[in-house]
């Protein structure tokens, strides 16, 4: 591990924190990440010293404001090699992210009948929207499955996107920890004459992005997940198919004009913001993603490639048959998540038993339910790893592993 991940852990304040004598271990990066000082001394700066609403006022505040505000835009589309910042569009999260390719794309291009094809791996945000349309216009869900190690089954692509109009998928399992080919996803998706939506959220933070490369149509993400702040989603999208859909949300910003009889979009990304936006979380996401950049993308996958190693190497050895892993064996297709079944314990059981020694994992279902059943689990525990993780957090994981199977053990 080199020195400047050694030393990573100490600029996040919060894992300096000690509870019952014991530090903490936190281990729940898949479901939000930790904030570094820079991220929050930028929030609490602006606060202190240069909050003022954007794009609606001229004094020198809020012309500050609205500077530092387009910055994140633009340190974003940077950050995801986007050709425009103004196909970068701030939402509320993720989840609205995608609810907003729906209800406008969607809504404007698919009829009864039309078919739209997923993934058995993915999170509720993209599954419960298209069963909404399901519901509305009658459109057709078709499934990429998994294969028994938890990569997408995609003998039959070909057949599954046969007149597909859309083809939706997570580029990283929040449960298996599993890596899409979503390059080659984005590439089958445009020969079957369908558009791609990714779900970035996962692996985004994770590990370098290029929407251009990747070949995408709409991408999203979000900031809570990559050192940000919460209450902040990214939508990224073409500008042709932006510029052709509909407006999700009517009000303030998001208009050239009103009339009685009517109003006229803004030119984008305006279009999407109505609304006073979240100002200061997208300060933070700036330096959010200032800090990701300066470590570089790349050099953050090689450390968790190597956590995920170590980690994998670890729970197998000190568990053998007592532990089931899910996902991907080979770790060059695996990020460094794990879910899995310890003995016969319950998940939320052997969560209970970690916390007592401050490692701070997640266990449920997940957002994940269809994936769930198809590994026929209620819930597993899950603990996932990032850029301030180390293997003395890997060892203190298995260490707490070894006393919950002693405190339930039959005396």
């Amino acid at each position: 591990m080199s020195k400047d991940f050694t030393n990573l852990r100490q600029d996040f304040p919060v894992l300096s924190r000690v509870i019952n004598g014991k530090p903490l271990v936190y281990l729940d990066s898949a479901n939000t990440s930790q904030k570094p000082h820079v991220v929050i001394n930028a929030m609490t700066d602006f606060l202190e010293n240069g909050y003022a609403p954007i794009n609606r006022s001229a004094y020198q505040m809020a012309a500050e404001a609205t500077d530092l505000y387009e910055g994140a835009r633009t340190a974003v589309a940077k950050f995801i090699n986007a050709p425009n910042a103004n196909e970068v569009v701030f939402t509320k999260n993720a989840t609205e992210g995608l609810n907003l390719i729906v209800r406008t794309w969607g809504i404007a291009n698919l009829k009864q009948g039309d078919v739209v094809v997923l993934t058995h791996m993915e999170h509720h945000a993209n599954i419960v929207p298209w069963h909404m349309l399901v519901a509305e216009r009658g459109i057709v869900l078709r499934y990429i499955p998994i294969t028994p190690d938890g990569q997408l089954d995609l003998s039959n692509l070909d057949a599954l996107l046969t007149d597909a109009k859309v083809l939706s998928f997570t580029s990283m399992s929040n449960v298996l920890g599993t890596i899409n080919p979503s390059k080659f996803l984005c590439a089958a998706a445009h020969r079957a004459g369908a558009i791609a939506i990714v779900d970035g959220c996962q692996s985004v933070p994770h590990m370098a992005t290029d929407v251009q490369d990747m070949d995408a149509d709409f991408l999203v993400f979000s900031s809570h997940k990559m050192c940000g702040p919460s209450g902040l989603g990214l939508l990224w999208g073409r500008q042709q198919l932006l510029d052709a859909m509909p407006p999700f949300m009517g009000g303030g910003n998001m208009i050239a004009d009103v009339r009685l009889d009517g109003f006229t979009c803004a030119e984008l990304p305006a279009k999407y913001e109505a609304g006073t936006p979240p100002i200061t979380e997208a300060i933070g996401l700036g330096a959010a993603v200032a800090y990701l950049s300066k470590i570089g993308m790349h050099n953050i996958r090689a450390h968790e490639i190597d956590l995920a190693t170590y980690t994998m190497n670890q729970l197998t050895q000190r568990f053998g048959d007592d532990i089931v892993i899910h996902g991907p064996t080979n770790i060059e297709v695996r990020g460094a998540t794990h879910s899995f079944a310890f003995k016969d314990l319950h998940p939320h059981d052997v969560s209970q038993v970690l916390d007592q020694s401050n490692v701070c994992v997640r266990a449920g279902h997940h957002c994940a339910k269809p994936l769930m059943r198809l590994l026929g689990a209620n819930a597993t525990v899950r603990a996932s790893f990032y850029l301030y993780n180390n293997h003395q957090d890997a060892d203190a994981l298995c260490d707490a592993l070894e006393q919950a199977s002693e405190f339930f053990s039959p005396s």
